[in-house]
């Protein structure tokens, strides 16, 4: 008679085959398992859900208001480019196009830094009385805690997202427009700074310059009347033009470092690019320069002029010289007073940040779903890892 005592597996195969099918564990068994043990996960999964509603309705509920704006355009004097001086045809100007490239590649990073920037969340601070609103003692905690309420970030479109979050959505909408309000005063005051230096200097310079032509003029005056020259040689005059344009556009960097110079470091890349400008523009008057002649007097040989007409020369090519730098002064001045009139042009808001109508947290059916799920599987796992054990005991 076949008994447990006397099963031909285990005589045959030893106590260890035995043991090993003791230990083995099947589906249905698992399935049986948490039948019985669902009365226990179905309490878990209740309670977890009850406590994650609980918690999902007790946490603090935020609203998120978003301004888009359009990356202000870092507006280059409008008189700068030497072709306007020149009418084109100057050499200067192969050097000067290599160096165009040297600007800020990025404008948006700036302006993004700008927003981030302490002063901006000082004034916000003060003017929504934030340190109250988020129970800080100090303006430190207080920018902190309006840097993770807010996000600024600059799209591959040239545009500037501004999302501001807030238990209040009226003040997170305030808030995100305030960003861009402060953003515009900010720019505007800075070009109005750069334009009116520029003009300042530009204003000096032509008084000086008139003064000198006037000089110069009454000198050639003196030398027709002196040598009976009336008519004068048209030898060197392009190249007197030539220098005279090049040294009114080294005066006009030197106006644009000056206006830099207000509102950056020189390490910035902008007043970098405008030192490399300068020295492009200078090298180029140089080769004007080299030789037998000085700035503004080109080569001439003087060995086949008589001594009367050399005088006249001088004298003449003084005129037109001083008299060209007068009229590229004066025009880059009346383009200065331009670039001081509008430089209060306000920025281009795409979308103006409005009073949310709904909250952006927290996620309340996420927070059940995930906590009831999560609270189902650890309570299944637990039912089984028990049974398990109670089956190898």
């Amino acid at each position: 008679m076949y008994t447990k005592e006397t099963d031909p597996i285990e005589t045959i195969a030893g106590p260890s085959w035995s043991e090993a099918r003791r230990g083995e564990i099947s589906l249905l068994e698992l399935l049986s398992a948490l039948s019985r043990g669902k009365r226990t996960i179905g309490k878990v999964v209740l309670i977890a859900a009850l406590a994650s509603t609980a918690l999902a309705f007790l946490l603090p509920v935020k609203y998120t208001a978003e301004a888009v704006i359009v990356t202000p355009q870092q507006s280059q004097p409008s008189m700068s480019t030497l072709a306007q001086l020149s009418g084109g045809g100057n050499a200067a100007i192969s050097g000067l196009s290599l160096l165009s490239g040297f600007g800020l590649r990025n404008a948006s990073d700036l302006y993004v830094g700008i927003l981030r920037s302490r002063t901006i969340a000082d004034l916000l601070i003060d003017g929504f009385h934030l340190k109250q609103v988020y129970g800080d003692q100090n303006y430190y905690a207080a920018r902190k805690h309006l840097a993770r309420n807010t996000t600024i970030r600059a799209g591959k479109d040239t545009l500037i997202y501004i999302q501001v979050d807030d238990r209040n959505p009226s003040r997170a909408a305030k808030l995100a427009n305030a960003y861009v309000e402060e953003l515009s005063k900010h720019d505007a005051n800075a070009a109005l700074i750069d334009a009116k230096t520029r003009r300042l200097f530009f204003e000096r310079q032509l008084a000086i310059q008139k003064e000198q032509l006037a000089d110069a003029e009454i000198a050639l005056k003196n030398t027709q009347q002196s040598t009976g020259l009336v008519v004068p040689t048209g030898q060197a005059e392009a190249m007197i033009r030539s220098a005279s344009q090049l040294q009114a556009e080294i005066l006009s960097r030197r106006a644009q470092l000056e206006g830099l110079k207000t509102y950056v470091t020189e390490d910035n890349p902008r007043f970098q690019m405008v030192k490399r400008e300068i020295g492009a523009l200078q090298a180029e008057l140089t080769k004007l320069q080299q030789g037998n002649h000085v700035a503004g007097q080109p080569e001439v040989p003087v060995e086949q002029l008589p001594e009367a007409a050399l005088k006249y020369l001088r004298k003449y090519r003084d005129v037109k010289y001083h008299e060209a730098l007068f009229e590229a002064l004066a025009r880059q001045y009346e383009a200065a007073r331009l670039d001081e009139a509008n430089a209060g042009s306000p920025l281009q808001i795409i979308d103006k940040a409005i009073t949310p109508e709904k909250k952006s947290w927290p996620p309340r059916t996420w927070i059940v779903l995930a906590c009831t799920v999560f609270a189902a599987m650890g309570t299944s796992f637990w039912v089984l890892m028990r049974h398990v054990s109670a089956g190898r005991m």
